[in-house]
C-alpha cells in the first residue's frame, strides 16, 4: 500500500513484515533551529504526519482520567495508540543514504462532547535494527 499526501513528502507503505509505516520525505528541522536531541527532531519532523500517523495507528489501549485533574477535557478518559515514521537521512554529497524509523505512541483524549483528539506525540524513539533501505 502506498500513498501520497498532497505535497508528495509523505507515503504510507508496508515494511518487510508487513506493518505499516509512515515515511517522511521533507526534513524541515534540522540541527540548526534549536532543537536538541535525535528524538526532539524526528518528533517536530513527524508532526507534518499526524493525520498519516493517526490513520496507521495500531494496539488501541484505554486509561480513565484517575486524578480527574482534566475532567471536563478527558471526561470519557484517554486512549493510546503506536505508530511507526520514518525519517530520510543523507550523505554529506546529499544523496539519500537510508531511512531512520521511529516508533510513538499517540495519546487521544475522549472529551465530553464525544470527539477524540490528539493530546500529545509520547514515546518518540528510534527503532534499533536494520534502517529502512540498507
Amino acid at each position: 500500500m502506498k500513498l501520497e499526501n498532497k505535497n508528495g513528502n509523505i507515503e504510507i507503505i508496508k515494511d518487510a513484515d508487513g506493518k505499516s509505516l509512515v515515511i517522511v520525505n521533507d526534513i524541515r528541522f534540522k540541527g540548526r533551529q534549536g532543537i536538541k536531541g535525535s528524538n526532539a527532531k524526528a518528533k517536530a519532523n513527524a508532526a507534518q504526519a499526524i493525520g498519516e500517523l493517526i490513520q496507521i495507528a495500531s494496539n488501541k489501549a484505554f486509561t480513565e482520567d484517575y486524578s480527574k485533574k482534566h475532567k471536563n477535557k478527558a471526561k470519557h478518559g484517554r486512549y493510546r495508540y503506536d505508530s511507526r515514521f520514518a525519517l530520510p537521512v543523507y550523505t554529506e554529497k546529499g544523496e539519500l543514504e537510508r531511512y531512520n524509523i521511529f516508533s510513538v505512541r499517540l495519546l487521544i483524549r475522549h472529551d465530553k462532547d464525544g470527539c477524540m483528539y490528539l493530546y500529545d506525540i509520547l514515546r518518540t524513539k528510534k527503532e534499533t535494527g536494520k534502517p529502512l533501505g540498507q
